[in-house]
């Protein structure tokens, strides 16, 4: 095995899926590239969450992209992650915030931000949208230029 990896607990290994909410589950790595400024992208279109007041699924692809520093989440880990929201009721808004300030707390990234593109349900959809850039950065900065242009 690679010594960098060992530490990881889903990767190679027969997957254990969670059906309750379970954020223990993400799981990072080092950023081999931190004198770089770069982007990673996760585009996860088989979300599923249900509705606090009425217990049915919610779908929606849930599109999350960060600059990392020290920290990289591991991609397997956050499968597992976003698979537990499964029977997890909340609502679309708070299913984005609360993916966000999972990964901010596991990874403690320059910038990142979370979109979910919910299926439409009474012929309306919601596209919640959340970001966070490092304080007094220019992570900071591009967070509020980044939400200020938001469609």
């Amino acid at each position: 095995m690679n010594r960098e990896t060992d530490h990881l607990k889903a990767l190679g290994r027969k997957t254990a899926y969670r059906d309750d909410y379970a954020p223990e589950v993400l799981e990072t790595f080092e950023n081999r590239h931190r004198e770089n400024d770069y982007w990673v992208k996760f585009n996860c279109p088989e979300f599923t969450s249900l509705c606090p007041i009425t217990g049915q699924p919610d779908f929606a692809e849930i599109v999350i992209s960060y600059i990392p520093d020290i920290r990289m989440v591991e991609s397997k880990s956050l499968k597992l992650y976003l698979f537990s929201f499964r029977n997890h009721g909340d609502f679309h808004e708070d299913c984005v915030n609360i993916i966000m300030k999972d990964l901010i707390r596991l990874m403690d990234p320059k910038y990142i931000e979370v979109t979910g593109l919910f299926t439409p349900r009474g012929g309306i959809s919601i596209h919640p949208f959340a970001n966070y850039g490092r304080p007094g950065t220019k992570y900071g900065d591009l967070a509020a230029r980044r939400f200020e242009m938001h469609q």
